[in-house]
């Protein structure tokens, strides 16, 4: 899965939450559609660290875009 996520059925039923704590990651997207920031997603939660938000978005961004394939004829 996640270097930066777990899923603990001990903890909150098993809902995704980032690692080490008990904070939902759905509530950063939640934060995040409601228009707030990162910072104020931290300062709530400040058992998050921006380094577990910035590679969980980074995680995802390589899910949602792939690297581009290169053809053999460009590396020539």
């Amino acid at each position: 899965m996640s270097q930066f996520i777990e899923r603990d059925p001990e903890k909150l039923s098993g809902a995704p939450v980032f690692k080490g704590t008990r904070v939902l990651v759905q509530s950063l997207f939640d934060y995040l559609e409601g228009g707030d920031s990162i910072d104020e997603f931290l300062s709530d939660f400040p058992t998050v660290s921006r380094t577990q938000i910035t590679g969980l978005l980074e995680e995802l961004k390589l899910e949602a875009i792939p690297d581009p394939v290169v053809s053999e004829s460009e590396v020539a």
